[in-house]
């Protein structure tokens, strides 16, 4: 399998401030730009899917005991939780501190879960007056029962609303109760509790059985949309009532996901999203997450702590794809779920209505199949930290038992399997290959590349490391096509199914060294240098043509590098622009480049780089040019070095122009630069336009920069 001849030569530049480039439209290669390249990933995990991609915005809505992760895991992979009483006061104190949450606020919560309320969850009255005991909900698990001695009590949260937004919101409760008839939901502001409410909506119907009452909440026009609200669910007279779930959307919710991340990610021409995991689908049950939701259990989250509401499941994952107009990839629990299990999920997505799980797929109003035709078989299973880890032959042993059974569900499907990260798996992979070739067609690797960096350490060696990462990949990636296809693999293709930089700050420091290296200056998938990083990344990939057939980047909202959701508020990181611009190449031709750029040096301080090779020199320039199905050309330029600005100039050879040339410039003055809530448009792109003369131009680029070019024919 050759490659195609994509980057025709790379040369040292004499003038550390100079770089030439050429592109020669006529030399195409064969395969194109993969249409997967720019894909995401999401995962239960902390607010990537709840409080971020899923507009639900209280927090516990299904009044669950909520297990606090202790950030270590059982021989079998599996999260332990927290039991100290005191750690688990220190931690519901510290995420109601990162919610903004007010200070007052945080003792009430301790001593409310304390008390047997729900955790995150407070009294709406005198803890004197408003009693609190768990209950079983309408198919077993935690309800939350409340008993009150007068109209106006109950229980309440603290959240955010997006009311610079929306004003209008969609209020769900079920409940039961032995004799009250109504409840009421209310609005309250957040200095003035014993004031007039924001809003205020009555629920009647409530009776002994279990039922879901709904109603619309209309937050006063003079709401500040700059603080926090309070939430509650009071009864209208002394009485008692049993809470299952409780939920609160703005009106202007998509198929139950927040607008403003479907809008976002549909303006980025988001072409494949992976879900649910990561390590959360090792111990994930597809069937506790479809059928109606008040049927649906609440789980202890196994990888991550806290609770998986099973609220978002199949279903609301297929509406949130064909909201944002990506294809969906599904991938399977081959930790503790069986082959059997897979192909049921299977059945459900694929089969015909008529079919047994068709038929109940349907009957939750999806008579059409939902044709999900990419599925990974498990996640990281080589991982100690992964629920049911495995040796790499037993691994073989579930790849087969488990492809077997999932193309006879489907025939059409197409597999990936869970391959080893190439830095240090070749021993994994090659068991793969030799126990599984005639099935295997497409492996996986997360080069989640970094490891823990002292603080005696210099920013930018950091961030020099990072941007020779992607040249390090290709070679081992290229590695890795030669052995499958050696292996007897047909046709091989690597999915990159997780992707960031995954640097942290620790580990030991030198004798009375000084700390260079902060949480500020260190560079993460939030921040600039991610965006050069991931699209280096795309570079390697398109090179190595047609091996490596799609990227899904972590992640989607509020987990590595992508969306940020912060009170109720969406913005995003200067990846997400990279990715979005880069996102125009899917499917244009690549063409040869010839390039001469000024070099830089790995210094190795990431010790997940320290025996990938030895030390290396870099281009400070990378660049890639597709011609588009258009016929205009497209060129992507990566300025990685930090020594200085470099002027660029560009020949185009075997292309005639046909006008001025598009450019869309994401630049930073420090690699360690990055949005945030009070200034969300820190990093963000900037269009503009470049005369073409003679099929030649210059462009100056300052360093920490990435450019999308599109020159007319």
């Amino acid at each position: 399998m050759a490659a195609a001849p994509v980057l025709r030569d790379v040369r040292e530049s004499k003038d550390p401030a100079r770089a030439t480039l050429e592109v020669h439209a006529r030399d195409r290669s064969p395969y194109p730009v993969p249409a997967y390249i720019t894909g995401k990933f999401c995962e239960h995990l902390g607010s990537n899917i709840y409080n971020g991609m899923d507009a639900q915005i209280l927090r516990n809505p299904t009044l669950a005991d909520w297990p606090f992760g202790a950030g270590q895991s059982t021989p079998d992979g599996v999260a332990k939780f927290q039991s100290d009483d005191v750690k688990i006061a220190e931690e519901l104190r510290r995420q109601a501190t990162r919610f903004g949450w007010p200070e007052a606020e945080l003792d009430r919560l301790v001593q409310c879960r304390a008390d047997g309320l729900a955790c995150f969850w407070t009294r709406e009255g005198p803890r004197e007056a408003v009693d609190v005991s768990p209950d079983a909900g309408p198919q077993g698990g935690r309800a939350q029962r409340v008993q009150v001695r007068a109209a106006g009590q109950g229980i309440g949260q603290w959240t955010w609303l997006p009311l610079h937004r929306v004003r209008r919101f969609q209020v769900e409760v079920l409940a039961r109760s032995p004799d009250l008839e109504s409840l009421t939901v209310s609005v309250l502001g957040a200095t003035a509790l014993a004031a007039l409410p924001l809003a205020k909506a009555g629920l009647k119907g409530l009776s002994a059985k279990w039922q879901r009452l709904a109603g619309t909440l209309e937050v006063d026009a003079a709401a500040p949309t700059d603080a926090p609200c309070r939430f509650a669910v009071t009864a209208d007279s002394a009485g008692q009532f049993v809470l299952g779930h409780v939920l609160v959307r703005p009106a202007d919710h998509v198929g139950g996901a927040d607008p403003d991340v479907v809008r976002l990610l549909k303006e980025s021409h988001l072409p494949i999203l992976r879900w649910p995991g990561g390590n959360f689908v090792s111990a994930y049950h597809w069937e506790d997450g479809v059928g109606p939701i008040e049927a649906r259990p609440t789980r202890p989250n196994y990888a991550w702590g806290g609770v998986e509401t099973n609220l978002f499941g199949t279903d609301e994952f297929i509406a949130f794809c064909r909201a944002v107009g990506c294809e969906p990839m599904i991938c399977v629990n081959a930790g503790n779920g069986t082959p059997d299990e897979a192909a049921r999920w299977i059945e459900y997505c694929n089969g015909p209505a008529q079919s047994p799980l068709g038929a109940r797929r349907a009957a939750q109003g999806h008579p059409e199949p939902y044709n999900v035709r990419h599925w990974e078989v498990g996640n990281e299973l080589w991982g100690r930290w992964q629920c049911g880890w495995t040796t790499p032959a037993g691994y073989v042993d579930r790849y087969v038992t488990f492809s077997k059974a999932m193309l006879a569900a489907d025939p059409k499907i197409k597999l990936y399997a869970c391959g080893a990260p190439v830095l240090w798996g070749k021993n994994w992979n090659d068991t793969l290959i030799a126990g599984a070739a005639p099935l295997l067609g497409s492996t996986t690797d997360h080069p989640l590349i970094g490891g823990n960096v002292p603080s005696d350490t210099d920013p930018m060696d950091v961030y020099r490391d990072f941007m020779n990462v992607p040249e390090v990949l290709e070679r081992k990636w290229a590695e890795l096509a030669r052995d499958m296809a050696k292996g007897g693999v047909k046709e091989p293709h690597l999915a990159v199914t997780e992707l960031q930089m995954f640097a942290h700050l620790g580990g030991p420091s030198k004798p009375d060294a000084v700390a260079q290296l902060t949480r500020e200056k260190l560079v993460n998938p939030g921040t600039q240098a991610e965006a050069l990083y991931d699209v280096l990344i795309y570079h390697a990939a398109v090179r190595l043509a047609p091996f490596v057939e799609m990227v899904t980047h972590s992640a989607t909202v509020n987990h590595g590098g992508g969306l940020r959701k912060e009170r109720e508020r969406v913005y995003a990181n200067p990846c997400h622009y990279a990715q979005a611009a880069f996102a125009a190449f899917a499917g244009a031709t690549p063409v040869a480049v010839a390039l001469e750029s000024p070099t830089e040096h790995s210094p190795r301080v990431l010790p997940d780089l320290r025996n990938a090779s030895p030390a290396a020199a870099f281009s400070a320039i990378d660049a890639l040019a597709a011609v588009a199905p258009d016929g205009s050309l497209l060129i992507s330029i990566v300025h990685r070095g930090a020594s200085g600005p470099v002027r660029l100039a560009v020949t185009l050879r075997d292309f005639r122009v046909g006008g001025r040339a598009e450019v869309r410039t994401l630049s930073a003055d420090v690699p360690w630069a990055a949005n945030s809530l009070v200034a969300p448009e820190t990093v963000k792109p900037v269009d503009s336009t470049v005369d073409v003369q003679k099929n030649g131009f210059e462009i100056p680029l300052r360093p920490f920069t990435v450019v999308r070019l599109r020159v007319p024919r």
